[in-house]
């Protein structure tokens, strides 16, 4: 191991005799002065900020509608009242009453319902479906109300229908008999996955650090060493929520519920893992070293390198997602990219500081002990003691396989990756986001009685608006002609100007279908040769609704896709060019978790397809899963591999690589089970974009710490022989070794 001075003074100057102890207070005060001053992240949630840039159809057709359209009344709650038996006179009379008291006093952010209460039976029996047995009555509201405002008036509504009905007809199963109401439409899906997410943060954070905790304990067997990992990154927590609180606050960053439970996450996965790449190196340390500061400087200088880089290009990574377009993915960067930051701080500083502070005692029972410390104490007990190694049987059996058969373990490990990656292609996305809910939450149940009972296409209607510059056009005749269109309304004149006409037009499927989605080009295809046969050269339309929306965010994530992959893929190699300085090493590095990216699609999307009954996965998720995997894959290789690149200098390339093997298996298979393990967790929620991005992350950090750090990069380096090092030559090693 090679000391520089630079970092055995850093070793000191955090967890010395004395500073070790500055630096534990210093993180206590500096999270109790945050704490007290500064916001936490969760009371700044916005949950309704922009997804889409501003160039977008949907969002230039909403504007359009409120600049020409004043009656257009925002976004509606549609509250679905059903009766399995046909709904009877006191049930319409009871939601008369419902919408009286919503016009006598409108709900906040309330922008328009229809005055039932005022129409004749006749009128409002005419507005059932056709079997009698469903009535649907929209609530609208303004155009970017914030999420906890409409989960207040939602609140209230049913209030309000349960005093008038007298009995509360939104809280019985549906198969159950009697009037039954459910709230659909944009709004009851939004705060219903609102809802979702904020029960789902405290049971992710109790889940995740009860398995690492367990997992900690089975790997470590130490209770104590166990709890420093979660010491280490509760404290860092204690500083990133403030800290992003306060970057929210100042309207600096954007924050909502489901970047904050990927980022608690993301946070004790890969906070564990760089306090356990310390501790890997202070336990070798303490086999070599009475003084356990002295271990504790020579683990500074073997570790920080390493974990110094492996931070370094998570945070390069997911601030790759800055040149992302669409707003959740461009919101993760900023404060995934401090979370991360400020958790390498704490695993070089804090995390030594306990150590410091505990000293041997945190392995207990199985305290490291140098050669000398075990014979005293064999001669203290009269007994022989059992010989602790840096390296277990099963790491150095490693080693041995992979230094001794690198042409077999190539190709097996490549069959089993490419076997899995050709199920990739297979992969059916969807961007129908009701898909991604429990089927028992009440607006996918309202939906689903939508669908059963009147248009499905009724949820969210498409608003389709024309220039006419004053030339009589049958945009009404040509919209409906269309297989998939189950009507369209007739024209409303703009009160600002005559020439622009809105036109209401509803599916006959479900407007969050894919298939639907896709016929967006086609709706205006067939409006603009409409328009140029009227005699118009340059024709004005646009058209907005959620299904619009909808296709403008697909388009969008498939733009960021392509575009955020490549920069991803060129900082991380510029990284790896400059840390190893070998153009060689950097291509092999970079292409085996490129090919362990598309393996954990494969294998994810078989086990989804086949065992989860996953029809398709949420279009966000090929991003959201390369930005991590290759980032945190990396993570390992450059653990691994600059322990081959520091030896190299000293031992003979094939010893080198049995050594790096060997030495590093056990902290890495550690922490890629407790990564793996924390990934997991997000299946048991009941939201299936967090499951699909759960699963399939678990698969490939597992194929990453079983696969293609223990034998395929070994094994492609031993077969390159020196040309793995090119331009660099052998004291190539040594340089990396110098940088720590």
């Amino acid at each position: 191991m090679h000391e520089t001075p630079l970092f055995s003074k850093a070793g000191s100057l955090f967890a010395g005799r004395r500073s070790k102890w500055v630096t534990l207070a210093v993180w206590v005060i500096l999270i109790g002065i945050l704490s007290v001053f500064l916001p936490n992240v969760n009371s700044q949630e916005n949950n309704a900020a922009r997804q889409l840039p501003d160039d977008s159809w949907s969002l230039q057709a909403t504007e359009l509608m409120h600049e020409h359209f004043p009656s257009y009344e925002g976004v509606p709650a549609l509250v679905v009242w059903y009766r399995a038996d046909g709904l009877t006179d006191p049930d319409l009379a009871g939601i008369q009453k419902v919408a009286a008291q919503l016009t006598e006093k409108p709900l906040e952010a309330q922008q328009g319902v229809p005055p039932l209460h005022q129409m004749p039976a006749p009128a409002l029996k005419s507005m059932l479906s056709q079997d009698g047995k469903l009535l649907v009555l929209p609530v609208s509201f303004k155009e970017g109300t914030e999420t906890e405002v409409l989960q207040e008036g939602l609140k209230k509504l049913q209030e309000v229908a349960t005093v008038q009905l007298g009995g509360d007809p939104f809280a019985a199963p549906i198969t159950d008999g009697g009037l039954h109401a459910r709230i659909t439409g944009p709004v009851g899906i939004q705060t219903d996955a609102t809802a979702l997410f904020k029960n789902a943060d405290f049971a992710l954070l109790m889940a995740t650090v009860l398995l690492v905790l367990i997992l900690l304990i089975l790997i470590y067997r130490s209770p104590i060493l166990a709890v420093i990992p979660l010491i280490g990154v509760g404290f860092a927590y204690g500083i990133i929520s403030p800290i992003l609180g306060f970057l929210a606050k100042m309207d600096w960053i954007t924050v909502d519920s489901q970047s904050i439970s990927i980022m608690t996450v993301l946070l004790f996965g890969a906070g564990t893992d760089y306090c356990l790449f310390f501790v890997a190196r202070y336990r070798q340390s303490l086999l070599e070293e009475r003084n356990p500061y002295s271990a504790l400087r020579a683990s500074f200088a073997g570790s920080t390198g390493a974990i110094g880089m492996s931070g370094l290009t998570v945070i390069v990574s997911l601030l790759g997602l800055l040149f992302a377009h669409y707003g959740s993915n461009h919101r993760f960067a900023i404060p995934f990219s401090v979370a991360i930051f400020i958790m390498a701080i704490a695993s070089l500083t804090l995390v030594p500081a306990l150590l410091a502070i505990i000293g041997r005692v945190s392995f207990f029972p199985f305290i490291p002990m140098t050669p000398e410390m075990r014979a005293e104490k064999e001669r203290k007990k009269g007994k022989r003691i059992r010989e602790q190694k840096a390296v277990g049987r099963f790491s150095a059996a490693l080693g041995r396989i992979v230094t001794e058969k690198p042409k077999s373990v190539l190709i097996i490990s490549l069959l089993v990756l490419l076997a899995l990656a050709s199920f990739a292609p297979q992969i059916r996305f969807t961007y129908n986001i009701l898909e991604s809910f429990p089927s028992t939450m009440p607006s996918r149940e309202g939906f689903q009685l939508l669908g059963d009972h009147v248009s499905p296409g009724s949820l969210a209607p498409m608003n389709v608006i024309v220039d006419t510059e004053g030339k009589p056009i049958d945009v009404k005749g040509a919209l409906s002609a269309l297989p998939y269109v189950a009507s369209v309304s007739d024209p409303v004149n703009s009160k600002q100007d005559g020439n622009y006409k809105s036109y209401e037009l509803i599916f006959k499927q479900d407007p969050y279908d894919l298939e639907i989605i896709d016929r967006v080009p086609d709706i205006r295809n067939t409006v603009e040769k409409q328009m140029s046969a009227a005699g118009l050269d340059a024709p004005r339309l646009w058209v907005g609704g959620e299904t619009a929306t909808q296709y403008d965010t697909k388009t969008v994530v498939e733009r960021d896709t392509r575009v955020v992959i490549p920069v991803v893929i060129a900082v991380i190699a510029l990284l790896l060019l400059i840390y190893l300085r070998s153009i060689v090493a950097m291509i092999y590095l970079i292409a085996t978790v490129i090919l362990s990216y598309f393996s954990a699609l494969g294998a994810g999307w078989l086990i989804l397809h086949q065992f989860m009954d996953t029809s398709a996965i949420q279009g966000l998720i090929p991003l959201y899963a390369f930005v991590f995997l290759v980032a945190l894959g990396e993570d390992y290789n450059i653990f691994m591999i600059s322990s081959i690149w520091q030896e190299r200098g000293r031992l003979g390339l094939r010893e080198a690589v049995r050594l790096g093997v060997s030495s590093t298996s056990s902290v890495i298979t550690s922490a890629g089970l407790i990564l793996a393990g924390t990934f997991a967790v997000l299946a048991s929620l009941p939201i299936q974009v967090l499951v699909q991005f759960g699963v399939i992350c678990a698969i490939g950090v597992l194929l990453d710490t079983f696969i293609v750090r223990p034998f395929l990069v070994p094994s492609i380096t031993i077969l390159l022989g020196r040309a793995a090092f090119w331009p660099g030559k052998a004291e190539a090693g040594r340089a990396v070794a110098d940088r720590g």
